[in-house]
């Protein structure tokens, strides 16, 4: 007998609409392709297996199509196919970040835009954000691959033409440099940035990725050999999307020292921090560049947890002048 979904995922945000069980009867009506990977497991609940991209790209789509809207969504092969449920997270507690400067209240509607920091080829915070607050986006990248496909993502979501832009970063050692221009005004910048500072550093990572998933499930395959033949498993990931010079932190330090120049056209920069460990090297770089604010947000997604820092150049009385 099939576990019904009741099982709720308390540790997401309370507006994250994935804080129950999948319902997969309702997501093959949106993706039946969907259908081929999903199987019943141990505990006699539906899933899908995470270490298989296609079943990973196939889940999402279908929970674009149920949650968002969008009705024609891909990635190329061997692009980031994110967990939708945590980029939601982040969009939902930058909202809560947003309301707190603006008298407890999220601001709504296509007046707010955001400056989302790599947006990949998967266009997912832009996306959501649209989605569950009508905001609109610039969405930034160095790889011309990615923009063309969120070209076409965008190009077929009539809803989205109009709220998502596409920026290339012609010059991969900047970040906001030839991006925010003089007349440019943004309620926030959103960033999932690069976590690891080498190819291998990534590639070792995937493994063990890949492995732990294995070992929710048989630990042997047929002929008793773990498989370990594909690296980059999961939810894949070109070199941009995965890793670059200083990982995480390097990202993060260029950042805080670029968003510095620009202190009145962003209200709220903020980014994700997988590393807790780097958090004390990043609060340095911070005091370094006098913000007026600095605040770190706590997310947890199942077992694993990360983080959102932000922080604000606006004074109080220009934070109370703000139109969003």
């Amino acid at each position: 007998m099939k576990a019904q979904n009741t099982t709720e995922k308390t540790t997401l945000h309370p507006r994250n609409p994935h804080r129950f069980r999948y319902d997969f009867e309702q997501l093959f009506l949106s993706c039946p392709e969907l259908k081929a990977f999903v199987a019943m497991n141990e505990h006699a609940v539906e899933t899908i297996d995470f270490s298989d991209p296609e079943a990973v790209k196939k889940l999402n789509k279908a929970l674009l199509i149920s949650n968002y809207d969008i009705q024609n969504w891909d990635i190329p092969k061997n692009y980031l196919c994110p967990p939708i449920p945590g980029r939601a997270d982040y969009i939902h507690y930058l909202a809560d970040l947003l309301a707190n400067s603006n008298n407890g209240i999220i601001p709504e509607g296509e007046t707010v835009v955001g400056l989302d920091i790599g947006i990949g080829a998967n266009c997912i915070y832009p996306i959501i954000g649209n989605s569950a607050y009508d905001w609109s986006f610039v969405g930034t990248e160095i790889d011309e691959i990615a923009i063309q496909n969120c070209k076409e993502i965008i190009g077929k979501n009539p809803k989205l033409i109009d709220a998502i832009s596409l920026q290339l970063q012609t010059n991969s050692r900047f970040i906001f440099k030839n991006i925010i221009l003089p007349e440019d005004k943004f309620a926030f910048s959103i960033c999932n940035p690069p976590f690891h500072a080498s190819q291998e550093e990534a590639t070792k990572s995937a493994l063990r990725k890949v492995n732990a998933l294995e070992n929710t499930k048989d630990s042997t395959r047929s002929g008793g050999e773990r498989s370990e033949a594909k690296p980059l498993l999961n939810f894949g990931g070109q070199n941009t999307e995965l890793w670059c010079d200083g990982g995480e932190l390097g990202f993060i330090t260029q950042m805080i020292y670029e968003s510095a120049k620009y202190p009145l056209q962003c209200f709220w920069f903020t980014t994700l921090v997988s590393k807790k460990d780097n958090l004390a090297s990043i609060y340095k770089t911070l005091n370094k560049v006098s913000p007026v604010q600095i605040k770190t947000i706590e997310m947890a997604q199942g077992q694993k947890t990360s983080r959102i820092v932000a922080w604000t150049f606006l004074s109080e009385s220009q934070q109370k002048n703000w139109k969003f």
